[in-house]
C-alpha cells in the first residue's frame, strides 16, 4: 500500500505526531516484527563486555548532552 503524505506541507510537530503514532502502532505489534540476525550478534558482545567488566555505562543526562553536541 502506498501512502502519500505531504511532506512538504507538514509543520515539524505534525511530522513529530506521525511519527509518535507509527511508533505508538508500532510497539502494540512488536512480537510480529522479526528482529533482524545482527541484533543477536551485538546484544550477546554488550552481555559480553558486562560478564567481563569492560562495558561503561553513563548517566542518562550526561549521555544526552553527549549525544546532543554530536547530532549539532
Amino acid at each position: 500500500m502506498a501512502i502519500a503524505l505531504q511532506l512538504n506541507r507538514m509543520t515539524v510537530p505534525d511530522k513529530l505526531r506521525a511519527l509518535e503514532e507509527i511508533w505508538n502502532d508500532l510497539l502494540h505489534k512488536a512480537e510480529t516484527i522479526p528482529s533482524p540476525s545482527w541484533h543477536a550478534d551485538v546484544l550477546h558482545a554488550r552481555e559480553k563486555r558486562i560478564r567481563d567488566g569492560s562495558a561503561k555505562f553513563s548517566d542518562w543526562t550526561d549521555a544526552k548532552q553527549r549525544i546532543r553536541k554530536h547530532v549539532r
